[in-house]
């Protein structure tokens, strides 16, 4: 039975084929309906037989169209060679002609893919009506075809939408996008695009688009540049000058910012130097009338400035205002009672505030640049140091004052009387310092107890008041700290048991100590990699912070008081303690009594090429041209009363 139903199937299915010889797809699925129904096969070899040929038909449709014509030449169909091999187990005789036209469709995809976009796109669409059961994988190449030559959002989304996604890009980002198409690299190098990137880096803050014909090759520059400079700074390869005075006059205070760099001194004199330009002799700022009358002139007790404006003190109470870009005469200037205990300069706004005893005065400048007193208070204790909150040229002056044990914040628009922040009896202030959001401050400690709450810095937040972290905990007191100049949530001290310290703020934990000057260190300053302080000894030492080694050090007489340094350049000032020393008399032609007294600034360039004539010691640029001299029986071309560059100093 199971014979003559193979026989029945075979004669019926022969006559399908030669009925349907010019539409295969629909005897395929003629044949496809006849072998899924159970009750016309019931034997398990057969339903085999009919899927494996299913299998086949569906498989081979393309390939019996272009080949009917071969298989009309031959006595029999084609057709029915396939199904008698097929149904008898025998291996196809198309799997040539299958290879050879898989390998004619390669080379017509990549003709089609060197073809334009609009041709391609017409000579699709006639296929894609003529072969309706396409497998899924060929349509997906065609479809991606289509659109290969142009990106996704160069179609769908406008230019400006396109820019901002680029904008959360990288440099190395960006040039593998410009590596993809054209439209792609015209997106990747918009001049915008890299000028927002190079300030984002922190390069060319103040400038606008259109400062720089390409963005992209500036920005590469600026990045060369850093990695010479951050090479010089390791290797200590720059140039070193002295700012000095002439005979007679002891260096009192010293500040700096950006390119100004001003000194008080014993004299009542004032000294302004712009160190862009060295080839200008220093300015000498005048003092005022009242002032320059008196005999002996009072000594400058503080002295402060900023890009716009220098401002000085003098141990009679009075205090002097000039311009940065006039000099000359004070544009401002009052009177105080008495003696000057904390003075401070605002450094991004016009704005002065002054401590005497426990007065507290803040004077401003208007939008016409007229100066006026705005805020008078007076605290409960002596005012010892202050500081002025940055970043605040929009809004109100914020002052932290410390006096005794006590914190005070004063915001003179807000509040008549100073807020008390922090108030700990037994633990007087040692250091003050402020940022934008925070003020930090160390405390000392008193008694035999070793947790007391002493010899710590609090940390206090300037929006809510209330502390944030106390960090420290140290057998020494705190006596520098530097919160403003330091990396985000970083807080760089010093100490005086010769250690200068770096703790994160997050967690409160310490991230670098360095054992640094043996008699104190007495002032700091911190970036992202390397760390810069001054000690008693008057050693000036630079660090590495990841590190925690020293890179090298500088030595000069007397205590280092002041350091301050940017990018590429450092400002460090060695003061003497003694004001009026005794023994020898400066006063007289002593160079070496003078120079042992008088004090140092030194400002070092590590932007400028270390080959240049100024990186030459003084002593080595004698021209031995005259037969006296003070030391070693020669007259140096540079003595050490001039600078150590090419100009001399009044």
């Amino acid at each position: 039975m199971a014979d003559n139903e193979l026989v029945a199937f075979r004669e019926r299915w022969n006559q399908e084929l030669k009925s349907r010889k010019e539409e295969s797809p629909l005897a395929c699925a003629s044949s496809s309906s006849s072998g899924d129904d159970p009750g016309q096969l019931g034997h398990k070899d057969l339903n085999k037989s009919c899927d494996t040929l299913k299998q086949k038909e569906s498989s081979c449709t393309e390939d019996e169209r272009s080949g009917g014509n071969a298989a009309a030449e031959a006595g029999q169909p084609q057709y029915v060679s396939i199904a008698h091999s097929l149904l008898d187990g025998r291996t196809s005789p198309l799997l040539d002609r299958i290879q050879q036209e898989k390998m004619r469709r390669k080379r017509q995809f990549h003709n089609m893919t060197n073809m334009c976009s609009v041709s391609r796109q017409q000579q699709m669409q006639p296929q894609r009506k003529v072969k309706k059961e396409e497998e899924l994988v060929d349509q997906l190449i065609q479809d991606l075809n289509e659109v290969n030559d142009i990106p996704f959002f160069d179609v769908e989304l406008p230019y400006e939408l396109a820019m901002k996604i680029f904008e959360f890009l990288n440099c190395a980002e960006l040039g593998r996008c410009a590596q993809v198409s054209r439209a792609w690299r015209v997106l990747a190098e918009d001049g915008v695009l890299w000028f927002r990137m190079c300030q984002r880096e922190g390069y060319h803050q103040d400038a606008n688009v259109s400062s720089s014909p390409c963005w992209k090759s500036t920005l590469r520059d600026c990045r060369n540049s850093y990695r010479a400079v951050c090479s010089n700074w390791k290797n200590r390869v720059g140039c070193v000058r002295q700012l000095q005075f002439e005979l007679g006059k002891i260096l009192c205070n010293v500040s700096s910012c950006d390119s100004f760099v001003l000194a008080g001194y014993t004299s009542g004199d004032v000294r302004l130097w712009n160190t862009l330009h060295w080839d200008l002799t220093s300015s000498y700022l005048k003092t005022n009338s009242l002032s320059a009358n008196t005999h002996p002139r009072p000594h400058v007790s503080h002295v402060q400035v900023n890009s716009t404006v220098a401002a000085a003190s003098y141990e009679d109470g009075c205090v002097d205002l000039w311009s940065t870009e006039t000099g000359g005469e004070p544009i401002h200037h009052y009177q105080s009672p008495g003696r000057i205990q904390a003075f401070g300069l605002s450094l991004d706004s016009p704005v002065l505030v002054s401590a005497t005893g426990t007065k507290v005065r803040l004077d401003s400048a208007d939008d016409y640049g007229h100066w006026r007193t705005v805020c008078e208070t007076k605290l409960p204790k002596t005012v010892e140091s202050l500081t002025l909150v940055p970043n605040r040229t929009e809004q109100s002056p914020l002052v932290v004052l410390a006096a005794g044990e006590d914190i005070y914040l004063l915001n003179p628009q807000e509040e008549e009387q100073p807020r008390t922040l922090h108030s700990v009896y037994g633990h007087p202030v040692t250091c003050l310092d402020a940022s934008n959001t925070l003020s930090a401050f160390g405390v000392k400690r008193t008694g035999w107890a070793m947790h007391d709450g002493g010899n710590k810095i609090h940390v206090y937040s300037l929006e809510t008041g209330k502390p944030t972290v106390c960090v420290g905990s140290s057998p020494g007191d705190f006596t520098c700290v530097n919160l403003r100049d330091s990396p985000p949530h970083l807080l760089v001290c010093g100490n005086k048991d010769r250690r200068v310290r770096v703790f994160d703020l997050r967690s409160g934990s310490s991230v670098a100590s360095l054992y640094a000057h043996y008699l104190g260190v007495t002032s700091v300053q911190a970036d992202g990699w390397k760390i810069v302080s001054g000690g008693g000894e008057g050693l000036v030492c630079v660090w590495e912070m990841r590190m925690g080694t020293k890179l090298w050090e500088m030595y000069n007489r007397h205590p280092v008081r002041h350091v301050r340094f940017n990018t590429s350049t450092l400002v460090t000032a060695n003061i003497p303690d003694d004001k009026s020393p005794r023994g020898a008399c400066i006063t007289d032609d002593d160079l070496t009594a003078h120079r042992r007294h008088r004090g140092v600034i030194c400002h070092y360039d590590f932007a400028e090429d270390v080959l240049s004539q100024d990186h030459i010691l003084p002593i080595c640029r004698s021209n031995y041209s005259d037969s006296y001299g003070y030391n070693y029986n020669i007259n140096l071309a540079v003595p050490y009363d001039r600078l150590s560059g090419s100009h001399p100093s009044h």
